[in-house]
């Protein structure tokens, strides 16, 4: 899912990286909460509830401040990883892409079961992100 966002890339970065505010600004979030003390990093943890679905605790595995990051929660039988990168256009502008991948013995058949609501939050929170960032919010 890509979204081009008019909005300078520390705007884009901040609003993405207050993962707790999420909620604010896209209806595909019920509640963000960070397990731990200070920004977003490398190792963070995060247990985040979605409607319809349990909550799920997710870690940041990789993270490059202003740029993107990468998180993953592990379920029975499958890992979720969801990928957030931003690119800088020439304009000023920033292209968000983002992006989940399930894997595991029961992977395929979750990605199968939820293949229409995953799509369906990834555009509420692209179209967030974008409304968060333009509307000067961060």
């Amino acid at each position: 899912m890509s979204r081009r966002v008019d909005a300078g890339p520390a705007a884009v970065w901040a609003a993405l990286t207050d993962v707790e505010q999420w909620p604010k600004w896209t209806d595909s979030m019920t509640s963000v909460r960070l397990l731990g003390e200070g920004p977003l990093r490398a190792g963070s943890r995060a247990v985040v509830k979605q409607p319809g679905l349990l909550a799920q605790v997710w870690q940041v595995i990789e993270f490059t401040e202003g740029r993107e990051f990468t998180w993953v929660a592990r379920g029975p039988g499958a890992t979720t990883t969801g990928s957030h990168v931003l690119v800088p256009e020439g304009d000023g502008a920033v292209t968000v892409l983002l992006g989940l991948e399930q894997r595991g013995p029961f992977g395929a058949l979750i990605g199968l079961l939820l293949g229409r609501v995953t799509r369906r939050y990834l555009t509420m929170e692209a179209e967030g992100l974008k409304r968060a960032a333009e509307d000067a919010l961060y």
